[in-house]
């Protein structure tokens, strides 16, 4: 039943990316965790190959269309990478425990929540899309492109998913890329992303092969029968019912780990009080 589940929420995933076009794939990580019982990195290791591989599906289109620029992924994408496959090597050392990689991952997905609302109570504007961001000094753009390229990719290694939301305004913003060729564009960056991070974390979480495999392909399916709702259902109201939705799983997220982080330093606090009884 637990495998089926799995499952059905991967069908469900797909179903959301289907719609929305994006989005879903930052369920992966708590459906691995809470659902499937596997332990956070691993499950950071593994949402990083479904994303990637989702988004190598979502790229055909985008490609097939021309909305990819090469030239802009491999500058902007090279600085991702470099960030992705650091943040990737700073999460597998002993210092960053699973309850913070968690906390942090429940963070990004308040702010993701909450660029979903925001842009669902607007018009679909590209405007809108990038009022939230600061005017770059357009004489300092590459500098600042490579340094939130830098950044992206450590939170990218460090939680596994984010940065979508990201990337799309310092394309258009930083690179002067249209929005068309920014969305299909940072679709490539993810896939070189999630490379990148896999790299990093090889060899050091366990990785459950068939589970992967189970959910890429539960995941394609539901893209489907997505695609083909979208166009019945407004975008707009997708995305604020997926955005509230993200805030009740964040929230799910940081319960759960704040009861890991009080048992936790309740452990800490009795080994050392042990430690000073024994001592006296």
């Amino acid at each position: 039943m637990q495998w089926i589940l799995s499952l059905v929420l991967a069908g469900g995933i797909g179903l959301s990316l289907g719609l929305m076009g994006g989005g879903g794939s930052v369920l992966a990580l708590p459906v691995l965790v809470y659902v499937m019982g596997v332990p956070p990195k691993s499950a950071i290791a593994m949402t990083l190959v479904i994303v990637g591989t989702v988004s190598l599906l979502g790229l055909i289109p985008h490609w097939r269309a021309g909305n990819v620029n090469l030239k802009t992924a491999l500058v902007f994408g090279s600085a991702t990478m470099v960030g992705t496959f650091t943040g990737a090597k700073i999460a597998t050392l002993p210092v960053v425990s699973e309850t913070f990689q968690m906390l942090l991952f429940a963070v990004v997905m308040l702010l993701a929540a909450g660029f979903m609302i925001y842009r669902s109570a607007r018009p679909l504007k590209t405007d809108d899309l990038l009022a939230l961001y600061p005017q770059p000094v357009c004489r300092f753009c590459w500098l600042w492109l490579l340094i939130e390229g830098l950044g992206v990719g450590i939170l990218t290694g460090l939680v596994g998913v984010g940065g979508g939301f990201a990337i799309v305004p310092a394309l258009v913003l930083l690179a002067k890329v249209p929005m068309k060729q920014a969305i299909g564009t940072s679709l490539l960056i993810i896939i070189a992303n999630s490379v990148s991070g896999f790299l990093g974390y090889l060899g050091h979480v366990d990785l459950d092969w068939h589970l992967m495999v189970s959910f890429i392909f539960a995941a394609s399916l539901g893209t489907i029968p997505g695609a083909y709702l979208a166009q019945f259902v407004p975008a707009q109201r997708l995305q604020k019912v997926f955005g509230y939705f993200l805030l009740v799983v964040a929230t799910f997220v940081l319960v759960q780990n704040r009861q890991s982080l009080s048992l936790s330093r309740t452990i800490e606090e009795g080994m050392a009080q042990t430690t000073v009884q024994r001592y006296w």
